[in-house]
């Protein structure tokens, strides 16, 4: 059981728990996530870290209601438990395993859609606590849902806000306020690091490609089991079949294929297009489990 020590709202159907996990907050990393259960009965929500604190044995999630399980998860209150929570999970982001002082001469750009600022944060902080200098886009649909704005203030040089309606900052999306600052403010960034929605991914890399920026995009909003055995963050990288669960998360945008990735999950979403997923691919279906060949 995993004492929640506190709870805030964040925005409309969106939560943040800091969680009792010692042995989980000593040895995760920037990147990596946790498989959460409210209870023994209940779905499995693969969850990225998006803070920890070693000494005082916590980690940080960020929850947005989608469904039953999310909201009864969302209804726990501090000094209540959570069942089950199993990680680190993942590998942890490429760049904290590099030496922090060759980082210092690389110019980081990180772009956050909606609850990606959860999984952009955790990194950002520890570019911060290593003198590594970060700029941060963070894009919403609206201000309301706009989340940890100022956490991110606090440990990056430069944070931008977009959002669609224009209700606050930059009118637009991610990918025009990241194209005026390349091309109208003459920002030079070696690096960009994406998290969000599929679709801003794709479009942010799509869009770096142009700019000549290498990227990475972190694919967890796809994952759903965690393990690799359930098939439904199955994606192809470079032409290759990788899980995001346990080959990334995280993986070269610009060799991501998104629309495959996209199609894929709306046939997932029934038993159906299940099925039909699991004629279609055969043995890298997922993981090995043995169900591929029950279901043809």
């Amino acid at each position: 059981m995993f004492e929640i020590v506190k709870k805030r709202a964040l925005a409309d159907n969106i939560v943040e728990f800091v969680v009792k996990a010692p042995r989980i907050a000593k040895h995760c990393e920037p990147g990596q996530f946790v498989i959460v259960k409210e209870e023994d009965q209940t779905e499995r929500i693969p969850l990225t870290i998006c803070d920890f604190d070693r000494k005082a044995g916590t980690i940080t999630l960020v929850i947005q209601i989608v469904g039953r399980a999310t909201e009864k998860l969302c209804q726990l209150n501090q000094g209540e438990y959570i069942a089950h929570v199993t990680g680190p999970l993942g590998k942890p982001s490429e760049f904290v395993t590099m030496d922090p002082e060759e980082l210092k001469k690389k110019r980081l750009l990180f772009v956050a859609g909606g609850l990606g600022a959860a999984p952009v944060y955790p990194q950002v902080r520890w570019a911060h606590d290593h003198g590594i200098p970060v700029d941060v886009i963070v894009g919403a649909k609206t201000k309301d849902i706009l989340i940890l704005e100022d956490e991110m203030k606090d440990v990056c040089d430069n944070l931008y806000i977009t959002t669609d309606d224009g209700s606050y900052g930059y009118h637009g999306l991610v990918t025009g306020k990241l194209e005026e600052l390349v091309k109208n403010d003459g920002k030079k960034y070696t690096d960009v690091i994406a998290i969000g929605p599929m679709i801003m991914m794709k479009f942010a890399a799509l869009k770096t490609k142009e700019l000549g920026i290498p990227t990475v995009v972190s694919l967890n909003p796809i994952m759903v089991d965690g393990t690799g055995m359930c098939g439904a963050c199955r994606v192809l990288v470079d032409g290759k079949v990788k899980f995001a669960c346990v080959d990334g998360p995280e993986f070269d945008a610009h060799k991501v294929d998104f629309d495959q990735a996209m199609q894929r999950q709306r046939l997932y979403k029934t038993e159906e297009g299940r099925a039909r997923l699991a004629q279609i691919e055969q043995d890298t279906h997922h993981g090995g489990c043995g169900i591929c060949s029950e279901v043809k």
